[in-house]
């Protein structure tokens, strides 16, 4: 029994050359309009001028210019700081217990640092606030899975839509933080 054997390429001699099925030719390049890499170079193309648009519209904050998510992120989080405090010192128990001290100084101390860095306009404190806020949106979702009655499930999504709106009304308040000074 004999094996069929195929045609090599012209020119391509021995070992280097490997046979090629008949019909096909031995090298198929796309046209350069279909080429996925050119498509990919145009899209980004695309989405950084778009970028650029955007960047240029932007203004740094004023001295005095405090947006309004900003604001409602430094009342949010003295709040928290002055609740925790004010509940800790009131005798509140959690699951049956008192909070420890250390834990609510540390909450109030991180929360105070915040909403000071905050009204200052540091970028590392608005950053921080966000990834606090994120967290805090992970947990209130993964709460709803676990909830049995009304409440459980009216304050994760309060929770949510209140970190949630803040978190998004911040990414445009960090890139004017981040600009410089014209």
């Amino acid at each position: 029994m004999g094996r069929r054997r195929r045609k090599q390429r012209p020119g391509a001699g021995g070992e280097q050359g490997r046979a090629q099925p008949t019909g096909i030719p031995p090298t198929v390049e796309p046209p350069p309009e279909a080429r996925p890499d050119d498509a990919m170079r145009r899209g980004y193309a695309r989405g950084h001028e778009r970028d650029e648009a955007i960047r240029a519209e932007l203004e740094p904050l004023g001295p005095d210019e405090r947006p309004p998510a900003l604001v409602a992120s430094v009342v949010l989080a003295a709040v928290l700081a002055l609740a925790n405090f004010m509940l800790w010192v009131t005798g509140f128990e959690v699951r049956g217990e008192q909070p420890g001290v250390v834990g609510v100084v540390l909450f109030c101390v991180l929360m105070t640092a915040a909403a000071i860095g905050m009204w200052l306009k540091r970028y590392w404190a608005v950053l921080g606030w966000q990834a606090l806020l994120a967290v805090s949106m992970v947990v209130a979702f993964l709460s709803l899975l676990q909830a049995a009655n009304l409440l459980a499930v009216v304050v994760p999504l309060v929770v949510l839509t209140v970190c949630g709106w803040l978190f998004w009304k911040l990414i445009r308040v960090m890139s004017r933080l981040q600009m410089p000074s014209r």
